[in-house]
This record gives C-alpha cells, sequence and structure tokens, in this order.
C-alpha cells in the first residue's frame, strides 16, 4: 500500500528570512478571515534580534503578563499576545487591522511604562494560583531589557528602520 502524503501546512513565520530582519519592529503577518466574516490579525513584535539575542525567560514572561494589560487598553480588538519559543518577541492576535505604526506606538509606551515606571505591583498573575510557572518572573530583567529595545527604536517595518 503506498503512503499517501499530505500537504504540510505553511508556516508564515518559518517562511521569514530571519537574517534579513532589523529589530527591534512590529511587522504585519496576516489577516484571517472566519466562517461568518470576523476578521483576526497577526502580528509579530519581534523586540530582540533574531540568532544575536534572546530575552531570558524570567524577563520575557514578565514582560507577557504586564503587556497583557498595557496593549489591551491601547489596542482596540487585542485578543492575546504570546511569545515565540525563541524568546525574541511575540505574536499580536486583533480583531480587525491595524497599521504597524499604531501597533508600534502601542508597544513603545507600553514598553516605557515598564521600563520607568512598572512595579511589582503591576505585574498582574504572579502567584501559584494565577500562573501556571509563577516563579520564573523577572522584573529587574524585564525592565533592563524594555530599556535596551527602547533605545534601539521600535520599527514599524521589519527590513527598513522606520523607528516610531
Amino acid at each position: 500500500m503506498a503512503e499517501e502524503t499530505a500537504e504540510k501546512p505553511v508556516v508564515e513565520s518559518f517562511q521569514l528570512d530571519h537574517t534579513k530582519v532589523k529589530a527591534p519592529y512590529v511587522r504585519y503577518i496576516d489577516t484571517e478571515t472566519g466562517p461568518h466574516g470576523d476578521v483576526i490579525s497577526n502580528y509579530d513584535l519581534r523586540l530582540t534580534q533574531p540568532n544575536k539575542q534572546a530575552i531570558p525567560t524570567g524577563g520575557l514572561h514578565t514582560i507577557e503578563h504586564t503587556i497583557a494589560v498595557l496593549l489591551r487598553e491601547r489596542i482596540p480588538g487585542y485578543i492575546d499576545c504570546s511569545p515565540f519559543g525563541c524568546r525574541t518577541g511575540f505574536h499580536l492576535l486583533t480583531w480587525g487591522t491595524h497599521p504597524t505604526e499604531e501597533v508600534a506606538k502601542a508597544l513603545k509606551e507600553s514598553l516605557e511604562f515598564i521600563a520607568y515606571k512598572a512595579t511589582w505591583d503591576d505585574v498582574p498573575a504572579t502567584t501559584e494560583k494565577s500562573c501556571g510557572n509563577y516563579r520564573d518572573h523577572s522584573l529587574f530583567t524585564a525592565k533592563e531589557w524594555a530599556k535596551q529595545i527602547l533605545e534601539e527604536g521600535i520599527s514599524s517595518d521589519p527590513f527598513e528602520r522606520k523607528v516610531v
């Protein structure tokens, strides 16, 4: 019996040439339209240069929890913001579409808050009851990385530096 070979789905982020991008940036990835016309957009919020830097898990985890609230306040239709396994940034999902400049400004404002104003009380869900790995947080690391990302500037384009 011959084996059937099914086409494997194409994962967009695996098609991206990670050697060509210039982080930090916001990149529009794609929009999906559901069966009832609902539109969901996916963005690449790349905080560090791929294959050159990676944010330690404690800092990335703290950034993740904190921007879950901060971006929700700044981006209408925010659905979720989940970290990349490579620890270089996040996928942002939203209802509808938003210009990358708007998303980059919201990210910048959120990182400014983390870098210069956030206290431990501003980091949500850091207890055993509310987090699946509550011991792996570092506000210090989150602040230091946020400062570094802000110093480099967040671009609204992944290939050409258009800092917001």
